[in-house]
């Protein structure tokens, strides 16, 4: 079994949930707190908070307890919350529509090189990393990882190209593998 730690801080706050006191318990993931009744209520919480408040949204309130809601960032991005956390854990994800667009004027609709019905448009993967796919998806499932450049290949004629930084410059390549096309440093 493993090596846990057995020893428990009191602290002044009592559980919401059976009144019992609270007492500071060490976990996997860190201390927290959790409530002394244990089994019997299973009442925790974080100890610490792991969001840090960026914003907060004036004019939007929660639907839960009518406070005002916050923009945080936490462990997976920013997040909307309430900002009566902990007595309200009302939380929503951030939609792309309220995300600011860095330059909306620079944003160019790049047709897809495949299908030639949809447009590529800027995604991220599960894992946080930014590709660019067809809007047509499932239907057309054209993607790649660097940036398009409304651009033919000089050799192949495919109607884009990509940027890739190299280790010495920022250099247009086709992103047909069979092509090979690297342009000079730009």
């Amino acid at each position: 079994m493993a090596n846990l730690d057995t020893h428990h801080e009191k602290v002044t706050e009592a559980c919401p949930k059976c009144a019992s006191p609270l007492h500071i318990r060490n976990g996997k993931q860190g201390p927290f707190l959790g409530c002394s009744a244990y089994p019997e209520c299973d009442y925790l919480r974080p100890l610490h908070e792991k969001s840090e408040v960026k914003k907060v949204l004036t004019g939007s309130s929660c639907p839960l307890c009518k406070n005002e809601l916050v923009l945080k960032q936490g462990r997976f991005g920013l997040f909307i919350g309430c900002s009566d956390y902990p007595n309200c854990e009302h939380t929503a994800q951030l939609s792309e529509q309220n995300k600011p667009q860095e330059n909306p004027e620079k944003e160019q609709s790049i047709a897809c090189p495949s299908c030639k019905n949809g447009h590529l448009i800027q995604r991220q993967s599960r894992f946080g990393k930014t590709f660019y796919a067809c809007d047509n998806y499932p239907a057309c499932k054209y993607a790649v990882n660097d940036k398009p450049v409304n651009e033919p290949c000089p050799e192949c004629d495919w109607p884009i190209m990509v940027e890739r930084k190299t280790n010495t410059a920022l250099r247009l390549i086709c992103p047909k593998k069979s092509c090979g096309y690297r342009s000079k440093p730009l």
